[in-house]
């Protein structure tokens, strides 16, 4: 179980979305990540070195018959922040859950 950490990093729509994306796969396309979250290169690549720079997530360029591909990968840091994240979140949400205690 992770312990609950809200991460301002991770918390912006479109970094939340790419770290998610990243959670559920190894290594994914920079094409793929733009596609599924319609993104410009250029926003989908700041938000990648941004996150690149906290440690979140590793990203590989190569060269394959001619052709460049840039892959990105969540760190094991990256997935325990992203857990964290999650965590933070649904305890948010789940004192909104009815039947949920209230303070006044």
């Amino acid at each position: 179980m992770s312990v609950p950490r809200f991460d301002e990093l991770i918390h912006p729509a479109t970094r939340l979305s790419i770290v998610a994306l990243l959670a559920a796969s190894d290594w994914v396309e920079f094409a793929f990540i733009r596609d599924q979250l319609a993104l410009s290169d250029s926003a989908l690549s700041k938000q990648l070195s941004t996150l690149d720079e906290a440690g979140y997530v590793r990203i590989e360029r190569t060269v394959s018959n001619h052709r460049r591909r840039v892959l990105a990968h969540l760190t094991p840091a990256g997935r325990a922040a992203f857990r964290g994240h999650v965590a933070a979140l649904e305890a948010i949400v789940a004192r909104a859950a009815p039947g949920a205690t209230q303070r006044n």
